[in-house]
Parts: C-alpha cells; structure tokens; sequence
C-alpha cells in the first residue's frame, strides 16, 4: 500500500464518518460513540424509546458529554403534539401538533409555538430538529401523517411550513422540512412498506412541493427524505434512494442548497430489500448528505455502513467529489448552528393555541355531578410511540375500553344518573371506536363525544368536540370547555 493509498483510505473514512448519525441506547454516551465523535462522526439521532432523555437534565448532561468529543449535530424528532420526545412521550407534549395549528390558522402563533420548542430543545444542546412535516395530508386514511400535517390544503400548509421553519430557527436550533417529497397522500406507513405516491410532475407541483417551496424560501436548513415510491418520479425507487427525487427534483428543480437528510434507514421502506449498509450508499449517490441510521443502529451498522461506503467509493459507484460536497453542505450548517443564540421558552403558547383549535358543536350541558369519561382504545404508529393521551387525569373515574362486544351494556350501566363522555381518536380508522359510540348514542343521545384525532368521522351527536390532537395541551383545553377542570 503506497502512501497516497494511505491517505485516500483516510480521506474516505473522514468524510464517509461525516454522513452518520446513528443512536445508542441510554442516557449516557458509551465508549464506541465517544471514539467515533473524536474521529470526525456527524452526530447522533436521540430516541426517547432507547432511553436518551429520561429528563431535560439528563439530555442536557448527554449532550454536554458529547461536544467534549466532537462537534456533532444532535437530532431529534420533536414535533409537538402527538409526536414527541422531549419530556412529552411520558406525560403528553405542551404543544399542540400541526393539525391543531393549521385549524386555528394563525401563521404568527405557529412561528411562537416552534420559537418556544426550538428554545426548550436549545436548552438542552439539541441542534437540529427533524421537524416540522410539511406534508399535505390528503389521505384520510394515511397510517403515519394524519394530525402531524397542518391539513389537506396545500396553501395552508405551506403558511405554516415557512412559520414554523422561522419560529424554529429564531430559536437556533435547524429546522427539517419533511417527508420530502409529500407523505400525505400515502395510505402505507414507510416504517413497514414503500409507500405509493400516485403522482405525476404536474399534481406535485400543485399540491406536495409547495410546501417544500415555502419552506425552503423562509431558510430551512435541512429538508428530510420519505420513503415513497413516486412511479412517474422515481420508478419504483424510493425517492430516498433517488437521484431523480433527490438531485432533480429538489436540488434542481425546487432549488435547495442545504443540507438532506434521510428519514431513518432501519424502515422497511428504505433497506428493507437490502440492508442498510447498502441503502447507505444508494442514498449518498443520490444526493443526500446525513444518514438518519435508526434507533436500534449501533456501533455495528457504523462499522459496516463505513466499510460499504469505502467499497463503493473505491469500485466507483460513489464519487469521492460526492462526499466532498456533504462535508461542505454540513460545515455550513454548523456554521451556522456556531452563530446562533437560543430564543425564550414560552408554555403558555401551546395551552393558548389548543384553546382556539377546539372546535365544538352543539350545546354543553351542564352536570350535577362529574361525567363518566370513555377512553376507546387507540394505538399509536410508530412515529408517535406509546405517548399517553385523554382526559383521564381530569377523570378519575374513567373507563379504558378496546370497544369490544358488549363493552356498551357495562358503561351504560355506569354512567346511571350522570353524564358521559366517549373520547375517541382518529374513530374514522377504527373500527370498534365506531361501533361503541354509536350503540351509546343510541341508548344515550346525550352522550358527548371528544374526538381527538382528525374529525373525519362525525356521529350524530348532540355535543361533539374535536381537539385536533392528543396531545396534553389539547386535553386539558377540551377538559376545560367539558367543566372537568378550570381554566387556569
């Protein structure tokens, strides 16, 4: 081996390094992880389900511990609302999520909610947020995008995607424009398939990118892959892996100069096929820059995706001059990232916007005593997690049900006397969520229901709310309007 052999060896290694961003388990950094900062590793992606932020003390902690061994970005998916992580995934997020945001409609309230998560997340030393997703959620059935969207008009969405980009990075935290180019009219979740996104160039431009655009003209930082199968983009690639998804579309025909991220590695939808060493290199050679490896994608996915991006270099799949431009297009981040000062915390924003998406229908009656509260069973996808939800801790007296056969005739029983409350979420895609309130509205008329979801399924009910979200600044707005709790 000849000393230019050498050097070319580094060179790759240093700049192939440059694109991760794997996880690790805990809340502390293990050894590997601290190794692999110091040789130059692009950053880390935090998962509250390995254990990465037990409390803002401890992340504060991680985070502190890391930058003594590098200069890593630190990612995260905090959208507020129902999908969160900071704090939010064991008590429900003070946010309220986009759903809620584009009902209310208000561009500056958008910009003063993601001002405020972006400073909680600065607090911290989280740098770069995978958030928020511009995705125009057209599909009522969409598994995965659903009250992460600001809504089905892509007007709409695309006033809230430069608000919250804005509000973001006011902050100083890098906001992540997603699912590029659109999830919203997917009824698959790229978590476990590709999802189809049956669209040609001309439906794209009016309703996916536009979003995308607005977003990228109000500054985003990062722009975040999906992985969907656009047949008249990408031919049955996911556009992950496409350079005509990645490099015509968005570099070239939207423009964008900053920094692609690919949406997590580990899904079905990206290396399900071929592993995610491979998807790796395919999603280097189509233009992206940082790889989001995945929550379980530790010291031995770095390993082996650093020797499959080695290999594809020296055979000539992957351009040297490629991985050169993702370590130009990342320095500037953190160039960027260098200047920044964190923006002001501020809570009450979120409780003051799930105030105004409650939308409510009918008259409230008032009760004697305190309502039987219904809570249906509703599990969440896997962007959200295990999140708690409802107005159970304004209730004590609450029943948690799947919705089962003869699930009516008990809480009928029950709720004697009093008022009752069903709260459901997302009841459009569930089908015993359906069958439970109708068989009470049928036997109670008086029964309220609380949707929590997106309002797509309405009963005949006398009194029906709809939140917009699940979040806990959702429920405590809705608890209140119900006379469960005050307003405080």
């Amino acid at each position: 081996m000849t000393t230019n052999d050498i050097a070319t060896t580094a060179e790759i290694a240093r700049l192939a390094r440059g694109t991760l961003l794997p996880s690790f388990p805990g809340a502390t950094a293990p050894r590997w992880l601290l190794d692999e900062l110091e040789a130059g590793l692009g950053g880390v992606t935090l998962f509250a389900l390995t254990g990465n932020v037990p409390s803002a003390e401890a992340l504060a902690a991680l985070t502190a511990q890391m930058r003594k061994a590098g200069d890593p970005f630190v990612a995260i998916d905090e959208e507020g609302g129902d999908v969160t992580r900071l704090g939010g995934h064991r008590a429900g997020s003070p946010y309220p999520g986009n759903a809620a945001l584009g009902a209310v409609d208000d561009p500056e309230l958008t910009r003063r909610i993601y001002r405020s998560l972006g400073a909680e997340l600065a607090e911290v030393g989280v740098n770069v947020n995978f958030a928020p997703s511009v995705d125009v959620n057209t599909a009522d059935d969409n598994p995965v995008i659903g009250t992460r969207s600001f809504g089905s008009d892509p007007g709409l969405v695309a006033r809230h995607a430069a608000a919250s980009v804005t509000g973001t990075q006011e902050a100083g935290v890098a906001a992540c424009a997603k699912h590029f180019p659109g999830h919203g009219a997917t009824v698959e979740d790229s978590h476990l398939a590709i999802p189809l996104v049956d669209a040609d160039l001309g439906l794209l431009d009016r309703r996916e990118l536009v979003p995308f655009r607005a977003a990228i003209e109000a500054g985003t930082r990062a722009v975040m892959t999906g992985h969907l199968n656009l047949p008249a983009i990408t031919r049955g690639v996911p556009a992950t892996l496409s350079p005509d998804a990645i490099t015509g579309l968005l570099r070239e025909r939207l423009g964008y100069r900053g920094v692609v991220v690919t949406d997590a590695l580990d899904m079905e939808g990206a290396s399900g096929a071929i592993g995610i060493p491979e998807a790796s290199v395919r999603a280097l050679i189509a233009g992206a820059d940082l790889l989001c490896l995945g929550p379980r994608e530790h010291a031995e996915t770095v390993a082996a995706t650093l020797a499959a991006i080695d290999e594809a270099v020296r055979t000539g799949r992957l351009p040297l001059a490629r991985l050169a431009a993702a370590a130009e297009r990342t320095a500037r981040l953190r160039e960027w990232l260098a200047g920044r000062s964190p923006g002001v915390v501020d809570r009450a924003a979120g409780l003051a916007a799930a105030r105004r998406a409650v939308r409510v229908t009918g008259a409230l009656p008032g009760w004697d005593r305190p309502p039987l509260v219904v809570e249906t069973e509703s599990p969440g996808n896997i962007a959200v997690g295990p999140t708690p939800w409802g107005l159970h801790p304004w209730a004590p007296d609450t029943v948690r049900t799947d919705g089962a056969d003869g699930t009516a005739d008990g809480v009928l029983d029950r709720a004697k006397g009093r008022g009752l409350i069903v709260v459901l979420r997302d009841a459009h895609r569930h089908a015993g969520q359906r069958a439970l309130t109708t068989a009470l509205l049928t036997a109670r008329p008086d029964t309220v229901v609380v949707e929590m979801g997106l309002p797509v399924w309405r009963p005949g009910s006398a009194v029906y709310l709809a939140t917009y979200g699940a979040a806990a600044a959702n429920a405590q707005a809705a608890a209140e309007i119900l006379g469960l709790t005050s307003a405080g």
